[in-house]
């Protein structure tokens, strides 16, 4: 069966995917929750859910694709942010089909790739947690404090604009101030990102433990001052399942 991935490019199904080989984290997780059994291998940073025992196949970035051929998939899922194209295009030339999710830039994007993706190429059922966390953020809160995201350190990258990240923020009444800058993640240096809690433009750090993990030493102590909170890097950044929770604890964490 022919199908088009959110690329835009032809996914040649043989039929409803039995042996599935997930690069990505949060597909990982959306597709062992929503159609259990079906997942042949994952990233060694595919984490959740816990205690997922399948074969692993490398990183996001720099996957054992040798790896991958020897697990036989029938579909392979990745993604055009998380995935290298070289990598993709080297599947598709060894005969094994992949879906490449677009990077959402909204909560509701990333949900709507979802569905597509299970009820299209699983031929399943909406799952409840994806109409649940449809409908937990569809609300956007009113503004009430203004961010600085770091994603990286060393050097320093922030979430900007249209970002999944910025946007689970900004529905939770947390602008991000770079949420109008020409690349998605901005690289400035520190002196720039202090400055904008000098001016009192900004008035809140917000550091998630991935892709950088920070912690209450490493991170808070280059904004000397600076109120700051510790949020879950797969709340922030992972669409999927985990959207249902993040939406309560990360409302906690940042309201406190």
């Amino acid at each position: 069966m022919a199908l088009f991935d959110d690329l835009g490019e032809d996914v040649p199904l043989l039929g409803v995917p039995r042996r599935v080989v997930s690069l990505v984290p949060s597909l990982t997780e959306a597709i062992a929750v929503s159609v259990p059994g079906v997942l042949a291998g994952a990233t060694d940073y595919c984490t959740h859910p816990e205690g997922l025992a399948v074969p692993r196949v490398g990183g996001s970035k720099y996957p054992k694709l040798d790896r991958v051929f020897e697990l036989r998939p029938d579909l392979v899922l990745a993604n055009s942010e998380e995935n290298r194209p070289e990598d993709v295009e080297r599947l598709r030339a060894n005969g094994f089909p992949v879906w490449v999710t677009e990077a959402p830039a909204t909560v509701p994007h990333a949900l709507a790739s979802l569905r597509r993706l299970l009820t299209q190429a699983f031929e399943v059922a909406e799952p409840y947690w994806l109409v649940r966390a449809e409908q937990l953020w569809r609300e956007i809160r009113p503004e009430r404090v203004r961010a600085v995201v770091p994603v990286w350190r060393r050097p320093w990258v922030i979430l900007g604009r249209d970002t999944f990240g910025g946007d689970v923020l900004r529905r939770l009444g947390v602008s991000i101030v770079y949420g109008e800058h020409e690349d998605r993640y901005p690289r400035p240096k520190l002196d720039e990102l202090r400055s904008w809690f000098d001016r009192g433009d900004a008035d809140l750090l917000v550091l998630p433990d991935e892709p950088y993990r920070f912690t209450a030493e490493d991170g808070p102590e280059a904004f000397p001052g600076v109120r700051h909170v510790l949020v879950s890097g797969r709340y922030l950044t992972w669409y999927g399942p985990s959207l249902v929770a993040a939406h309560e604890t990360l409302s906690a964490v940042l309201s406190g």
